[in-house]
């Protein structure tokens, strides 16, 4: 699992749906969630997760898509299976992997030190942990 360090910057809710905006070292990530523990709120650091099969990835991307969470990230390995290709990336001192299909990976040539854009949904964003205040977000 994939764990981001971010600071809550707002909450929206209508009933007991809830928007949540982090912010990333300058870069503005999202979820959708159903229930929220009493203790997230506005200004709290916590780390979000994705699965690694949930984290998308583009190869010279440009145009707009209905997923909310963009990252700009490099590629620093990517490992092929049989069936599957384990992507290993940095965004802004984070580390992520990304699993996707071998012929994706393939299609798309990834290889290190490429330059490719992070693509997850804020469906599938959850809150992981509170940290404390002293975490660099």
């Amino acid at each position: 699992m994939n764990k981001i360090a971010v600071k809550i910057t707002q909450i929206d809710n209508v009933q007991n749906l809830h928007v949540v905006k982090f912010d990333f070292h300058g870069i503005s990530l999202q979820m959708m969630s159903l229930d929220l523990n009493k203790e997230i709120e506005v200004g709290t650091n916590v780390h979000v997760g994705v699965k690694p099969t949930h984290v998308a990835l583009a190869k010279e991307f440009s145009g707009q898509l209905s997923s909310s969470n963009q990252l700009q990230a490099k590629v620093i390995e990517c490992e092929n299976g049989e069936l599957l290709s384990a992507v290993e990336l940095t965004c802004n001192e984070s580390v992520l992997e990304s699993i996707v299909t071998l012929k994706s990976s393939l299609k798309m040539d990834i290889k290190k030190g490429d330059e490719v854009t992070i693509l997850i949904n804020a469906s599938d964003l959850f809150i992981v942990d509170i940290i404390g205040d002293d975490t660099q977000c």
